[in-house]
């Protein structure tokens, strides 16, 4: 009796976890990053419990959602990340996320990110975020770098170093260096 009631509270706290992201995704189960954040929540539930049929069935699951979120939406985001409350995938499509990643709470991942290992040989390394975490679409991030808590990185930043908390990252504008005369 005792490990059914505790397994009903599991399924109590996944539950209310995904309604916290589905408020976070404005009330919208339609959109593509609520799916992508909901089955990485299934996922990661599945992979925390104790081997056996049950585990095995409800993995069987996830991987089948986790490669229609893949194919479909272009997000890749495996449950081996680690994730924080109130995480928002903001728009779908060129979504990668290292598989050792790791964010704190209410970040938001727009289109065209890349988080991932700066080489082959820190293929494991994945960056670590902070709370409050704002990505710009297309930027990159790669290496064991840590990013601090409110960093807002720019559209299209390189980032491989450190980031201090309460910092701004932007990619240099532009320039004209020659304009052909007609």
């Amino acid at each position: 009796m005792m490990k059914v009631m505790r397994s009903l509270e599991l399924v109590k706290s996944l539950l209310a976890q995904i309604h916290e992201d589905w408020q976070a995704h404005e009330r919208d189960w339609t959109l593509p990053g609520f799916r992508a954040v909901a089955v990485y929540r299934i996922g990661r539930w599945a992979s925390e419990r104790a081997d056996g049929l049950v585990r095995r069935l409800l993995f069987a699951v996830y991987r089948m959602l986790y490669r229609y979120v893949r194919n479909h939406y272009g997000i890749e985001l495996r449950e081996t990340t680690k994730v924080g409350r109130r995480f928002i995938v903001g728009h779908q499509s060129g979504i990668v996320i290292h598989f050792n990643s790791e964010f704190g709470d209410d970040c938001l991942v727009r289109q065209n990110v890349t988080i991932g290992a700066a080489g082959m040989g820190g293929i494991n390394d994945g960056p670590k975020f902070g709370h409050r975490v704002d990505i710009g679409a297309g930027a990159v991030i790669v290496g064991k770098v840590r990013i601090g808590d409110d960093v807002r990185i720019g559209p299209n930043a390189v980032v491989m170093t450190d980031v201090p908390a309460g910092a701004t990252v932007f990619a240099e504008a532009p320039r004209m260096i020659k304009v052909k005369k007609a």
